[in-house]
């Protein structure tokens, strides 16, 4: 396929059916001007701030009192305020929808299948907050959640949130110190587990780990254990403070719930970097930037509608279930699917997609590159006619990928490759629903966020690496992070390299169709002779090649330089030798650049990564340096660190 063919192009009634559409079509009204197409719809979103965000509030109908003023010292960064008056209810606007129809379809691999109605959600959600006020729990008090992706856990946040309690969650997969590192700065006043969780077909308990955590959370009045594998009662009474939920909700009978209509930057969610260079920072977001951004995204960046079936490959431990849930506001039907995407086997996913009409499908990079290198080919296997979008982040999507999707999975189908952060809880580039997808590009700055690639010297530059930057304040930036009252370290993170400027720690490039690649971590980027390299580059090579599986580079300090060094993890009954080397070297020289070329090559048996599945570089930059790790607890496979320490290979 020529390069200057785009890989997809929406048709003129997909165009015209789109909410980015008629919301383009309400811009121009208020601005009183014609838009040529979305750059500039993009351009009037970030040059006109206060009349944008009041738009969007409107166009997807948020509940709640708008007050008078839209934006409040906006040049600041941080310090800006979006609508300083308004008063409103996160879980007031996700539970506008009433009626019969399904709200939630849950499954729990090939063991558990659930349906919710959306009076259901209602009733399980008011019994929920009629159990919280019994506790005690106050507006801004923290609620903690160690959760499979089930529907208690979204009614218990919609709970939480309808009172005005701060949400925070993990996946029941973290160990002890990972919990106690998050959940013991935010000393919650209530804990809320399951039973166990199923993965790879098997039952996993987590009562002792239950237990150790809520020993150690001073802070606790109850543990609620959930129940998922059928032995909740068990579970809970072997654990101080703790109760079955459905004990624990047994005396309240269900009824209107009520809301606190709370001022817009009220926190909503703590949410924690999954960095493994200290203990994770608690990020503190608010229920108005939340809402507004995510709406904003889903209804015009995803296109959502009324009745559509919104799915996304996530664990409670990453922000993409936050993004997830919000998908009710819009009046979307939530398909939860928690386990493993590969059990029974790969075609997990795509049978769930099939057999729901799902008609949003997200998943991460990896999930898209592992069902390619597996051989599938849902395309032939499963009916995805009603899909309308595909969705990747997680990682940078490389081009094999995206023409995988549509050979393999879908023809006629909107690849938005997307990208953001815990940090903004939303993302930055994402898709655009009316505009073609070109192979290996994001399609787009999201709306409302004056996004640029800055150089080191902080000027902008086109076609060119740099530095992810935010040149103005938007809603979803963080109210601040917990413990941090003079907001020091929030300042540190994001605004110190380039002042009042928010830079996100992303090696990204504009590319001439108006896109954006991510060449992955800027913190991560190697340095060799002095050039900046993205790591993604590399990975975008070697991954094609079928005796690659998985692989993860890093710059080694060596002989007063940066060497680079490749990582390999080989298919089955593959061999690193001289051959294999020599053409990996080659794909690399040809596909990237000289300068990308690995001075050492390694085969490892395992790549660690984090629980969301990130591979984790900084980790194994600083094992092969000798240095220690600091927060191993955010691996979901600590032990694999140990295959990088002390390699002769990198010795000379």
């Amino acid at each position: 396929m020529a390069a200057d063919t785009p890989l997809w192009t929406p048709t003129q009634e997909r165009i015209d059916a789109a909410p980015m559409t008629a919301f383009m079509k309400a811009a121009e009204a208020k601005a009183a001007r014609s838009f040529s197409g979305y750059a500039e719809l993009h351009r009037w979103s970030i040059d006109n701030r206060e009349a944008f965000w009041d738009l969007v509030w409107d166009f997807c109908a948020l509940v709640g009192d708008k007050g008078e003023r839209r934006l409040v010292d906006g040049e600041r960064m941080p310090g800006a305020a979006f609508f300083p008056d308004a008063r409103l209810n996160f879980a007031e606007n996700l539970l506008q929808k009433t009626g019969a129809g399904e709200a939630i379809v849950f499954r729990g691999e090939d063991k558990v299948e659930r349906r919710l109605s959306w009076n259901e959600l209602h009733a399980l959600t008011s019994r929920l907050q009629q159990l919280f006020l019994s506790l005690g729990v106050n507006a801004g008090d923290r609620i903690a959640a160690m959760m499979p992706n089930m529907p208690e856990t979204v009614a218990a946040m919609l709970a939480a949130s309808s009172i005005g309690a701060v949400w925070s969650s993990c996946s029941p997969d973290f160990g002890e110190q990972g919990v106690l590192d998050r959940f013991g700065q935010i000393e919650p006043v209530v804990f809320i587990a399951p039973d166990g969780y199923w993965y790879n077909g098997k039952a996993i308990e987590v009562a002792d780990k239950i237990r150790a955590v809520a020993d150690k959370l001073a802070s606790l009045s109850k543990v609620l254990i959930v129940d998922y594998l059928g032995t909740s009662s068990d579970v809970a009474a072997t654990i101080g403070k703790a109760a079955a939920l459905e004990d624990a909700l047994s005396p309240f009978a269900a009824k209107p719930v009520s809301f606190e209509r709370l001022p817009f930057a009220h926190p909503l969610y703590i949410l924690f970097s999954s960095g493994t260079t200290g203990i994770p920072k608690c990020i503190v977001h608010s229920a108005g930037g939340t809402l507004i951004q995510h709406v904003k995204e889903h209804r015009l960046h995803a296109g959502l509608l009324d009745g559509d079936r919104l799915f996304y490959f996530t664990t409670c431990g990453w922000m993409m279930w936050n993004w997830l849930v919000s998908g009710l506001a819009s009046g979307a039907t939530l398909l939860l699917y928690d386990g493993s995407p590969f059990y029974p086997d790969g075609n997990a996913l795509f049978d769930f997609a099939d057999a729901e009409k799902m008609t949003y499908f997200g998943t991460s990079a990896k999930f898209i590159d592992s069902v390619r290198k597996a051989g599938l080919k849902p395309i032939a296997s499963h009916d995805l006619s009603s899909v309308r979008t595909i969705s990747s982040t997680g990682s940078p999507l490389s081009p094999e990928d995206f023409r995988f999707v549509y050979d393999g999975i879908k023809k006629d189908v909107h690849l938005a490759s997307i990208s953001g952060g815990t940090d903004i809880v939303s993302c930055f580039v994402l898709g655009v629903p009316a505009e073609p997808v070109w192979t290996g590009e994001i399609q787009g700055p999201g709306l409302g966020l004056a996004v640029d690639v800055w150089d080191d010297d902080g000027k902008p530059v086109r076609q060119e690496k740099g530095e992810l930057v935010c040149t103005k304040a938007f809603p979803s930036m963080p109210i601040g992070f917990w413990n941090d009252p003079e907001g020091k370290k929030y300042h540190a993170a994001y605004f110190e390299r380039f002042d009042n400027v928010w830079c996100h720690g992303d090696f990204a490039e504009w590319t001439e169709h108006g896109g954006m690649i991510i060449h992955g971590r800027s913190d991560a980027t190697l340095n060799p002779g002095g050039v900046r390299i993205g790591t993604a580059e590399i990975y975008n090579q070697v991954e094609q090649m079928p005796e690659i599986l998985e692989a993860l580079c890093i710059g080694q300090d060596f002989d007063n330089d940066v060497r680079v060094v490749l990582f390999v993890r080989l298919a089955a009954g593959v061999t690193l030798d001289e051959d294999l080397e020599k053409r990996i070297r080659a794909r690399i020289r040809t596909g990237a650049s000289p300068r990308h070329v690995p001075a050492r090559i390694v085969a490892v048996a395992d790549i660690p990564r984090t629980k969301s599945g990130k591979i984790t570089e900084l980790a194994v930059r600083d094992v092969v340096h000798g240095r220690a790790v600091k927060n191993k607890e955010a691996l979901a496979n600590p032990e694999a660190l140990e295959l990088f320490r002390d390699l002769p290979q990198l010795a000379s």
